[in-house]
């Protein structure tokens, strides 16, 4: 592969998303011809780089003839929920070694006298040498330069393949953390290497020595794993670099993305918003929530003006927080392969165990015996079970209903029917909550946002969701089950830079303010400059993560340019403070802890309206329709109609209820709704009752 190769960002594009169960592809020609080809085929979970080439020999285009392919994987995050992670070693401060261990003294259950939580290193990998710098930056004991030596040494030979340098306020003063890697790098045979400054400089040991053992901790498994997918890529006749998704929804080198692997954790997720932002802006809509149903979990986000929020607060689960920027997305157990059963008490359960890709649902003919909400949509004639993709041995729709009248419904007094249908209405409900949490919960109100619907089963809950929360508008894009493939295809390059300050709003300097963004502005076009393609135009977000002082958590305030004045500094964080809690503190000073600086390389725009092709579209509306047949709404069997997503006029609009049915998703239309068609072939669905 030619590394050195730059590249425009036109030509032939592909996007590749690794999901749970399905790998999603589609490939986009932008140089002319206009040609649109798309996959999904299902995810190989022994080795994901299998699922990539299945896709893109789907789609029987020459992998000479592409330009760019960019790649979401869930390698890193699939490693560090499941804890299959490298053996790492850590090199802390002496006396500092059970920092990412202690935490914060929270709790992994709010009641009970016991917990077990894993520490990402154990505490025999976790060794301490003798020095110690001040939060001021001061050098209090220096640098044991032998002990560093030794301490690389006994985890070799503890089996350690890769290691941390975490040393107290090394973000106030990186001088010993850099000694040390470089005393470490003189001894490691590999270039597993992490130091905690790099990665994350800013105060907080917990966190920073915690992104920092993720980091260490997956970088060999995706350094392992784009090597395999690039010699894949390469023996097809791909000679150029391909680029990965990272979770702050830009992209990165495959060649520099193991640098930093701990970025690229909820990168599926990320592309998806991305995507979603890309789309609705297109189709005039700012503010918008997210809604990602797949097959093993649901991913909710919010955008307000047109922006995905990205928060470097992230904890991905307890006491795993990876503080390095990422689009804040809200996950819940929750997807179409999500089990139903019912428990002790004899109350209807859904998720968060999943079916997944393998045996999958009962209705995939794969051996699954377990009812899912993938067989309680199609028990409910919601899903046409004559189209169901990746099914081995079709499964009578009898067979699938009688598994729900004996493991569910026998048990409470339900048929088979009713059984789904109750699994269906807990599974929007959960879902539902999902989304109250990146809005409610964050002071923001459902009504003033629309539901984009994507993902290979979003479409078909999010008219019930949002009847659930009273959200007005529900879009659901041309292409919903492969939309985060899509957010590869449309997404910028993105590098985010954050720094600790960690003063008194009141004791800023101002100068020392503006310089520092100038400096991460400045580190941002660097790296973009190395990148494999030339962005359009760069942009630069600047923003603030403050508190008053004697609190703990952050609140993180735009910055309208990086000439800010301590004034202006505190107003903007008071109004940001009112906005999230409706309280106004203003007898107390503001605590200025980071600055944050993201600069982002725009790539030209894709056209939307090609996803659908355009020459299959009939005049009328009878035209699309396929069929009638039963449908169950809120207890009721409803003759309702069926229509092809990919024959519906431009300027169709028609009532629920209705189905519409097309390759990668099938949309529920409720009672009530009433469904318009735009330039792009978004459906945008106006929820009544």
């Amino acid at each position: 592969m030619n590394e050195n190769a730059a590249m425009s960002s036109g030509g032939v594009v592909t996007g590749i998303d690794v999901g749970g169960t399905f790998t999603d592809l589609l490939l986009i020609d932008s140089s002319g011809n206009g040609q649109i080809r798309l996959a999904k085929v299902p995810t190989t979970v022994e080795n994901q780089a299998f699922g990539v080439i299945a896709a893109l020999d789907e789609t029987r285009v020459s992998l000479a003839d592409i330009d760019l392919i960019v790649h979401g994987t869930t390698t890193t995050t699939n490693a560090v929920l499941e804890r299959r992670l490298a053996r790492t070693g850590m090199i802390t401060t002496a006396g500092f070694r059970d920092v990412i261990e202690l935490g914060r003294r929270t709790r992994p259950q709010a009641y009970g006298m016991t917990g077990i939580f894993v520490p990402v290193i154990p505490r025999d990998l976790r060794l301490e040498v003798p020095e110690r710098m001040e939060a001021s930056g001061k050098v209090r004991i220096s640098l044991d330069e032998e002990a560093v030596a030794e301490a690389a040494r006994d985890l070799l030979a503890k089996g350690c393949v890769s290691v941390v340098i975490h040393f107290l306020h090394a973000y106030a003063n990186p001088a010993h953390e850099q000694r040390a890697a470089e005393i470490v790098r003189a001894i490691w045979p590999n270039e597993h290497v992490t130091t905690g400054h790099s990665l994350l400089s800013e105060a907080r040991e917990f966190e920073r020595g915690v992104t920092a053992a993720v980091n260490a901790s997956v970088q060999p498994i995706l350094k392992r794993y784009v090597a395999r997918l690039a010699g894949e890529l390469s023996a097809r006749g791909y000679a150029r670099d391909f680029l990965v998704m990272n979770g702050n929804g830009g992209m990165i080198s495959a060649r520099f993305v193991a640098d930093e692997a701990a970025k690229t954790v909820m990168s599926g997720p990320a592309s998806g918003v991305m995507a979603a932002a890309y789309t609705a802006r297109r189709a005039s809509f700012a503010n918008i929530v997210t809604y990602d149903m797949g097959g093993t979990s649901t991913d909710v986000a919010l955008i307000r003006d047109g922006q995905p929020s990205v928060s470097n607060e992230i904890e991905i689960e307890y006491a795993m927080p990876i503080h390095v920027p990422m689009v804040d997305v809200h996950t819940v157990g929750a997807g179409g392969g999500s089990i139903a059963r019912l428990d002790e008490a004899g109350l209807i359960k859904v998720g968060p165990e999943s079916a997944g890709a393998t045996p999958g649902p009962i209705c995939y003919g794969r051996g699954g015996t377990e009812p899912t909400l993938s067989d309680a949509n199609l028990v409910l004639g919601r899903l046409n079970r004559k189209k169901l993709l990746a099914v081995d041995n079709p499964v009578a729709l009898e067979t699938v209903e009688q598994i729900f009248a004996d493991k569910i419904g026998n048990g409470i007094g339900l048929d088979g029917v009713a059984a789904a249908g109750a699994v269906l209405k807990l599974g929007n409900l959960k879902m539902a909550g999902a989304v109250r949490m990146v809005s409610v919960a964050k002071g923001r109100d459902p009504r003033d946002f629309a539901l984009f619907a994507f993902g290979g089963a979003g479409p078909l809950h999010a008219c019930a969701i949002a009847r659930e929360l009273s959200i007005p508008k529900v879009i659901v894009p041309a292409r919903p089950g492969i939309t985060n493939a899509l957010g590869c295809v449309v997404a910028d390059l993105r590098h985010d830079f954050v720094r600790t300050v960690n003063r008194p709003v009141a004791d800023v300097d101002e100068a020392a303010l503006t310089d520092l963004l100038a400096a991460q502005a400045a580190e941002g076009e660097k790296l973009i400059a190395k990148e494999a393609i030339r962005p359009k135009a760069l942009r630069f977000i600047h923003s603030a993560d403050m508190q008053f002082v004697g609190q703990t958590h952050l609140i993180n305030v735009p910055l309208p340019s990086r000439e800010i004045r301590r004034a202006e500094l505190q107003a903007l964080f008071e109004q940001a403070y009112f906005a999230r809690f409706r309280v106004e503190l203003p007898e107390i000073r503001a605590n200025l802890v980071n600055l944050n600086t993201s600069v982002i390389g725009e790539r030209p725009d894709i056209d939307l309206s090609t996803l659908i092709d355009p020459s299959g579209r009939q005049a009328t509306l009878d035209a699309a329709l396929i069929e009638r047949r039963p449908v169950w709404f809120d207890g009721a069997w409803i003759d309702t109609p069926v229509y092809a997503r990919e024959k519906l006029p431009l300027d169709a609009t028609f009532p629920g209820p209705a189905i519409i049915e097309q390759f990668d998703a099938t949309t529920v239309v409720e009672p009530n709704d009433h469904v318009t068609t735009d330039r792009d072939g978004n459906l945008i669905i106006e929820v009544g009752g």
